[in-house]
Formats: C-alpha cells, structure tokens, sequence
C-alpha cells in the first residue's frame, strides 16, 4: 500500500462506484447496541456482505508487509481513531474484492462512518450510501451487556472505566454523523433495548419501507 498521499481514495474527487453499483448501508450504534448480532441476521437473510472498519484495522496492522500496519497499531493501543483515509481505502479494496470474487453488491459497513470527516470522504471517494442504520439504546443497557459481555470475552476494554470513555467517544464524533444524515431522511432508526428477535423484527419492517426484502421467501428465525 502507497504513503497516505498517494491513496487513490485520497485524491478521488469523484465516487469509484455509483448507488447502481453497490448498495451501502453504514450500521451505528453504541457499543452494546448490537451491531454484530443484527449484521449476522442481515447478512445471513438479505444476502449483504459485512464489512467491518475495526475488522479490517486489525487485519491489516498483521497483514505480513503493510506500510501501515505499525501506525495502526499505535492509534489503536491509543484508542485513537486511524486516519479516515487509510480506513476508506481499506473498505475501498473490500468492496472491490467482494464485487470481483464473490459477485456481492451489497455491503454494511459495520462501525463506521465514527466521524463526519470519514463519512463525507467515503461518500466523495467510494461511493454514495443508501441509508444509516442506528440502533438507539440507553447507556445502562449498553453497559450492562458490556459488562456481561466482558466475564467471558476477554476484551480489555470490557470494564466499567473503558465502557464510559467509549460512550463518550461516540456521542462526541459519531451521534453528528447520524444526525446528519437524518436531517437528510437517511437514517432508519432501530430501538434496541429489547432482545434480539424483536429488535431483528423491527429492522426486517423498516427494510421492507426501504424497498429492500429477504434475498429468499423463507427466512430462518434469528437466535
């Protein structure tokens, strides 16, 4: 991968792909919203391809050879966030290997757009997003899930200090992007505090007035 200035996401002023190439959906939510769960429904039930920012972070700071890989790793030990272009360009080149190798022109863009600067960037540079979907849950839900998470993950940030600093995080660079886009009528809004199967419901519902249906008639129940 080239020096950041050399991205070709960086110097593109015009988006690689058009909404008739590729449907993106970016997926908010706090930590402890529930992300993950629904993006593995939607996945599974829609045919979408999932991509995860932080997924692709982490890959690339041990791909053998990256450029990148030993600044990834300090924003990340930091609990900073990349920079917007390595992360565009990273989600740039997923995209393009979906589209090639496994014919998906569909994707949620899990955990990302976190800040306006990578939202506006991708939209300009990849491609134009058809909506944002946000799970909406209270913070004393997120941190009990967290919490309970954190008995058996073994993450590190899984504890009441670091869950507090990532609250504050996303209502300080991620709540403007969503906010953002529904000025503009491009968030479908998901209450996220009952459990999983009802909260997939109401996504699948909310999909369906998008005009975007199950890929098949019969679709297996969410556990």
């Amino acid at each position: 991968m080239p020096a950041i200035e050399q991205l070709p996401a960086t110097n593109r002023t015009k988006p690689l792909f058009s909404p008739s190439d590729a449907t993106v959906i970016f997926v908010l939510g706090g930590p402890g919203a529930g992300k993950g769960t629904q993006c593995a429904n939607l996945v599974r039930d829609f045919g979408f391809k999932h991509l995860s920012a932080g997924d692709l972070l982490r890959e690339e700071q041990n791909r053998k050879g990256s450029e990148f890989g030993d600044m990834i790793k300090e924003y990340i030990r930091n609990g900073q966030i990349v920079p917007m272009e390595v992360t565009v360009q990273l989600l740039e080149n997923a995209m393009k290997s979906a589209m090639d190798h496994e014919n998906k022109h569909k994707f949620l863009i899990d955990g990302f757009p976190r800040k306006m600067d990578q939202a506006l960037k991708f939209e300009e540079a990849v491609c134009p997003s058809a909506f944002t979907l946000f799970f909406d849950c209270p913070e004393e839900v997120m941190q009990q899930r967290l919490l309970e998470r954190g008995k058996t993950s073994g993450r590190a940030d899984d504890n009441e200090e670091s869950i507090r600093k990532r609250f504050k995080t996303f209502e300080e660079t991620s709540m403007p992007v969503v906010n953002y886009y529904k000025e503009q009528g491009k968030v479908v809004w998901v209450t996220a505090t009952a459990g999983p199967d009802e909260v997939y419901k109401v996504t699948k519902e909310k999909f369906a007035e998008r005009g975007i249906v199950p890929t098949s008639s019969t679709t297996v129940k969410s556990s």
